[in-house]
């Protein structure tokens, strides 16, 4: 039976998909006025519960409760109706019509027929000034700041008469003053007794501004508390799964890295990146034949430094040099003649074309070296292909079979050849094992120690632990996108890094913080 102060009670919820279980006894409670927090990696079953919640997906257990009565929502319009707002980080409004349009859309206010555009201004900026926001509602959404877009949406939330908001990463794009906004307009929501789930990656905003937390890994709940009663530290190991009292070495990886050998040649030297909100002041080095961990949280700004060293996406300060020189990429096409390969973070999104066979996945980033007055040289690129499929194991019916009827961890080995088919001097590897399966995991570990071991630097991306502290010969922690400290191969293990992340330096005498 639900509790008389409590808002929303999800209890025991069990969600399948096809293949795979993603909510497993999942349960959160949220009073009312409450801000509470959400959090967990990815894939941990944030996503997945806001939309049982909201009606997106029906739940195959466990029973929800909401103000008070057994609730099961068709959709997304009855929650509403209900009273459940949700906030997501990519705003869903229409940027070119009107504020005052944006906060009625779907429910515009009419006279005689006709609409009442006097009334919608005048109680679309009532809801703003509400938020200490004001702004003329006539103009255009996308004449405003990312943060006040936020508040309009936020204000449209207000408008349903909402008893709980979700609010899903709201401050990813916002500056610091943006964020201590909407932190007050929290506050304000709180006071009126309107309850928030605040879903976040930084630690700090969530000390700032929730009450409780619930914490999930792998579908489940692994913690709920009153935020104050958990430190920083523990709820980055409840969220990873490690033991706080513990350092590990266990060999859990198919890492050795007593077989490297670092060169003093340095080949990479990215110092004091910037990028909007998502990089600071990021900084990192990589010398040949060294592995070098790119250790972070969820949003730490781990891919934003690949993205930006391989010249994905433009920088705003800071300086790149490849061998010491200082290197101005205008694009990745500029990054592979200075001799560096990036394999994504989502291989399904950013790395394989599906549709297309494994030869041409293979060679996609070769294509120039292999084309002649806009021919492929046919014998050259099938001599590459079968070279790597052998030399990789990679597990195929042939270069003419379309790749996404490949395993993952099949996949990421041809997104690793198309790389190494160029002899890149520096490789930057984002998540490279993440989704496959064990056997292949192991096997891609070993290539990349091998890759080292020819003298060529690495820069590996991991949400795994073991993978960072077995694999890297150096350490870069990064939070909210600044690097926070720096671990050599003699310092590094698991409660310095995750005393790191929780803190924003390295335990003292177990490494440099920066």
């Amino acid at each position: 039976m639900p509790e008389s102060n409590m808002l929303l009670q999800m209890e025991h919820i069990t969600k399948r998909f096809t293949g795979s279980v993603a909510l497993s006894d999942t349960s959160i409670h949220v009073e009312r006025g409450e801000v509470h927090a959400l959090i967990g990696q990815n894939g941990a079953g944030k996503s997945t519960l806001i939309k049982v919640l909201t009606g997106v997906y029906s739940h195959d257990e466990g029973s929800i409760f909401f103000d008070g009565q057994n609730r099961t929502f068709q959709s997304t319009k009855e929650a509403q109706r209900q009273g459940i707002s949700t906030i997501y980080q990519e705003i869903n409004l229409v940027p070119y019509r009107s504020v005052a349009e944006n906060i009625f859309l779907g429910r515009q206010l009419f006279r005689w027929g006709l609409l009442d555009w006097r009334k919608m201004n005048t109680e679309a900026s009532a809801l703003l000034e509400r938020l200490h926001i004001s702004i003329d509602v006539t103009k255009p959404l996308n004449t405003y700041s990312t943060a006040t877009q936020q508040m309009v949406a936020i204000a449209r939330a207000i408008s349903f008469k909402s008893k709980l908001v979700i609010m899903d990463e709201p401050t990813s794009s916002l500056n610091d003053d943006e964020v201590a906004t909407l932190f007050g307009v929290i506050r304000q929501l709180k006071a009126d007794g309107v309850a928030t789930i605040f879903v976040s990656h930084r630690l700090d905003e969530l000390y700032a501004i929730c009450d409780g937390i619930t914490i999930l890994r792998d579908g489940k709940t692994i913690d709920e508390r009153p935020i104050n009663t958990i430190s920083k530290l523990e709820l980055v190991a409840k969220m990873l799964g490690k033991d706080l009292g513990i350092v590990q070495k266990s060999g859990q990886t198919s890492f050795d890295a007593s077989r490297h050998h670092v060169e003093q040649k340095e080949l990479l030297a990215a110092e004091g990146l910037r990028e909007g909100v998502r990089l600071r002041n990021a900084s990192v080095k990589v010398h040949a034949g060294e592995i070098v961990g790119l250790a972070g949280l969820l949003g730490s700004g781990r891919s934003e430094v690949a993205r930006a060293i391989f010249g994905a996406d433009a920088i705003m300060g800071g300086k790149i040099s490849i061998d010491g020189k200082e290197a101005h990429f205008r694009g990745p096409e500029d990054a592979i003649r200075a001799g560096l390969g990036f394999c994504s973070e989502d291989r399904k999104v950013d790395g394989i074309i599906p549709d297309l066979s494994v030869r041409e996945n293979l060679t996609l980033a070769a294509l120039p070296t292999l084309t002649r007055s806009g021919i492929v040289d046919r014998k050259k690129q099938d001599q590459i292909v079968d070279r790597f499929i052998e030399r990789l194991g990679i597990k195929t019916a042939g270069p003419d079979q379309k790749i996404r009827e490949l395993s993952g961890g099949n996949q990421q080995k041809v997104l690793l050849a198309r790389w190494m088919c160029l002899n890149p001097r520096l490789l930057l590897l984002d998540e490279p094992t993440r989704g496959i399966d064990v056997g292949a995991k192991g096997e891609i570990q070993k290539l990349i120690e091998e890759l080292a071991e020819s003298g060529m630097g690495v820069l590996l991306i991991s949400s795994e632990l073991e993978e960072i502290i077995e694999g890297s010969d150096h350490v870069v922690i990064l939070r909210d996108g600044t690097t926070v400290a720096e671990l050599s191969r003699a310092d590094i293990s698991q409660d310095a890094i995750l005393t790191a992340m929780a803190h924003g330096e390295a335990d003292s005498g177990t490494g440099e913080a920066s």
